[in-house]
């Protein structure tokens, strides 16, 4: 009889742990075995607002969040959170400014970021590491590793800071420090909900890092061999989840498909990742986007962009189905017209960029393809910049502080809102 009992108490506890999971079943995401089609969003600042420390909004990241599930749009891409020491282009406050030192304030934010997503059947993908150093990332595990006094980090010139990064795959003593942080979070269990983080359906995913690459050709094999080990690492902790590379397709392998494909064909990477930018790719030339004595050049340069973009999917598509694997194009992004930052400024050749990526999404999920979600990048929501480049005590954006501030992110009075609620509907 107290067998039975015992089981009847933990009867709703094994139904919960499965319940909402995502899966993957014959290159499509599920969720309770149907499929799941969505268009998300990057908020890479959650864990930020969720803080009751510096920088923290509680009231703003419940009416995000809110406002964000009226548009249809619940799935989120968020930084674990920051490594290293804060510098003026970094990610603030740091959540691990020393090797397996947390700031135990913004440990319990992400615990409470994710307890505000599972109220309300958001889900998260939460990436752990960073190519860039706006949130430490490789070049943080780096100077730990080696003792590296370098400051001028953020001030590298690109041909300097390849060298540097480049390091990182072939650091063994970086790495371990990765693995260790790994090892620190995915298994963590919420402070405030008493969840582990491997029973919560709020976590769609783990993921390696954001835009991990080699930045060299002898770093092509160590970096396979490190994100292979590294996604071993998170199954075994959690097999629950799924796992997923950050990358940004072949334009973050060095160009080399055949790379790409290695990566995404180990058995503990369940889908596949790419991100587009057209911009920083030269796809767009900077300063040639839309105004309205511009209009002409705006439909040649959104042409091109198109065809571009057109290729880029065909060919991770057809690898993803290949794979029997699904698709996301996690981070996409256009700047407003003219290249300018305030939300008052037009998004009329953003918008039909963001038309263009939507219709192949409503396409796929039409004919039950691989390419099953999109995150544009970013959520600016009701922040407003106050500054082109972010200073503390600035409102979070979704352009981190590496970057201006207002180019890219869509803020909740753009008209883009309305193409992205548009385009959610169409998927339910």
């Amino acid at each position: 009889m107290k067998k039975i009992l015992l089981l009847l108490c933990l009867l709703p506890l094994m139904s919960f742990a499965q319940q909402g999971f995502v899966r993957t079943t014959g290159g499509q995401l599920t969720i309770d075995g149907q499929p799941y089609y969505f268009v998300g969003t990057n908020t890479w600042y959650l864990p930020q607002l969720a803080s009751t420390g510096e920088g923290g909004d509680s009231l703003r990241l419940q009416r995000e969040l809110d406002n964000l599930c009226r548009l249809g749009i619940k799935n989120l891409r968020i930084l674990v959170g920051a490594d290293g020491i804060p510098t003026a282009r970094k990610v603030q406050p740091i959540l691990q400014p020393q090797p397996g030192e947390y700031d135990q304030t913004l440990l319990i934010a992400l615990d409470r970021a994710l307890g505000e997503l599972r109220k309300r059947g958001m889900k998260a993908v939460l990436y752990l590491n960073n190519s860039w150093s706006w949130s430490g990332g490789y070049a943080s595990y780096l100077r730990w590793a080696n003792g590296d006094a370098t400051e001028h980090i953020d001030s590298m010139a690109w041909p300097e800071w390849c060298r540097y990064a480049a390091q990182f795959s072939q650091n063994r003593r970086a790495q371990e420090l990765f693995l260790n942080h790994v090892r620190a979070i995915v298994s963590r269990t919420n402070s405030l909900t008493h969840l582990p983080y491997s029973s919560d359906p709020a976590i769609m995913a783990w993921q390696i890092g954001n835009e991990p690459r080699a930045f060299s050709a002898e770093s092509k094999e160590p970096l396979a061999r490190w994100v292979a080990e590294t996604a071993a690492l998170i199954k075994q902790l959690d097999p629950n989840h799924l796992v997923s590379v950050g990358s940004e397709g072949t334009m973050g392998c060095e160009e080399d498909f055949q790379l790409y494909t290695r990566l995404h064909t180990d058995p503990n990477i369940d889908y596949l990742t790419i991100h587009i930018w057209p911009q920083n790719w030269s796809w767009v030339k900077r300063g040639e986007v839309a105004t309205p004595k511009q209009k002409a050049l705006m439909r040649t340069q959104l042409d091109a962009v198109m065809r571009h973009t057109e290729e880029y999917i065909r060919l991770h598509s057809a690898l993803a189905r290949d794979l029997r694997k699904p698709l996301v194009i996690e981070e996409f992004g256009y700047p407003r017209d003219g290249n300018q930052y305030s939300h008052r400024s037009t998004t009329r050749a953003r918008d039909a960029y963001y038309c263009f990526i939507l219709d192949h999404l409503i396409q796929s999920c039409s004919l039950g393809d691989v390419l099953c979600g999109i995150n544009f990048w970013g959520w600016n929501g009701e922040a407003r910049n106050e500054h082109i480049w972010w200073q503390p005590g600035d409102p979070y954006m979704a352009d981190p502080a590496q970057e201006e501030q207002g180019l890219y992110g869509v803020f909740d009075s753009d008209r883009t809102v309305k193409v992205l609620k548009r385009a959610a509907r169409q998927l339910r």
